[in-house]
């Protein structure tokens, strides 16, 4: 893996109070960034994962912000620059957990997936351009999988798999637009399942015992960082083996049990699927 530093870089992370979001934010700050956390969570909850990557040896502006709110976006973008003088990298993280089927969907469900996820992820990218194009080493990096698409992936959450895939055709179009300006754009997803309270709430036991630490992403995302590409869509494990990483055993929750497939990601005969009957709530 290169080592890099990112000192007098500004990151900004949604999402990234908790999970994978801190996971990346915190990596990024053990680099020396200056991160931007922006999420809607406690107060409580923000100031805990910012004392964490002040530790780890960033600076860090926390913003209790609804990234379903277009303004309030802009709002963040504004105090992030007034903070920290610049924005070099934006990590889209957020999307909200609708894994209800057609019927089971409710209007404001699917809006809540749609407005977390793409609508977010497409106007936090339209306020963070101006600043974008002022960087030496600019990215974008969406937290969605990879365009595999296949139907499987489309029934029992319908509107879950449109805004995540949704988030990978901005990969896809703004990586076309922006490299003009010199921004990389690129998805970045997971290969397992990965041990957040996502897991947690919405999957049986099984699925986090067989998931990898948030960690894994994190690491990830700071290899991406070192990529001269764009439009592209890397997994987790791919990018770091790419990298020279060849043991994964630390990421695991529990090294004696079979890893999970994340969703989106094609059949490997190593892992389990994560099938219906692992779901807590489907309905």
């Amino acid at each position: 893996m290169v080592m890099m530093t990112l000192k007098g870089k500004t990151i900004l992370v949604t999402g990234a109070s908790r999970g994978i979001g801190e996971a990346i934010a915190f990596r990024y700050a053990a680099a020396g960034a200056n991160i931007v956390i922006v999420s809607k969570d406690s107060p409580e909850a923000l100031q805990d994962a910012a004392s964490k990557m002040i530790a780890a040896g960033g600076q860090v502006l926390a913003l209790n912000i609804d990234v379903t709110d277009a303004n309030a976006l802009k709002h963040a973008v504004a105090e992030a620059v007034e903070r920290f003088g610049c924005i070099d990298v934006l990590v889209n993280n957020t999307s909200a957990t609708v894994f209800t089927d057609v019927l089971h969907t409710t209007p404001e469900k699917f809006d809540l997936a749609i407005s977390t996820s793409v609508r977010a992820a497409y106007f936090l990218s339209q306020a963070c351009l101006p600043h974008l194009k002022k960087s030496s080493n600019p990215h974008i990096i969406n937290i969605s999988p990879p365009l595999n698409i296949d139907p499987h992936w489309f029934k029992d959450h319908l509107a879950f798999s449109i805004a995540k895939y949704a988030m990978s055709h901005c990969t896809l179009g703004m990586a076309e637009e922006f490299k003009k300006e010199g921004i990389a754009v690129n998805s970045l997803w997971p290969e397992s399942t990965i041990a957040t309270q996502t897991i947690k709430d919405h999957f049986s036991p099984k699925v986090f015992a067989g998931s990898r630490w948030p960690s894994i992403m994190g690491d990830a995302a700071y290899e991406l960082l070192s990529r001269k590409c764009t439009g592209q869509f890397f997994t987790d494990e791919r990018l770091l083996r790419e990298a020279g990483i060849i043991d994964f055993s630390h990421y695991a929750v529990d090294p004696n049990v079979p890893l999970m497939q994340a969703l989106f990601v094609p059949v490997d005969a190593q892992m389990r699927p994560v099938s219906q009957d692992l779901f807590l709530i489907n309905k």
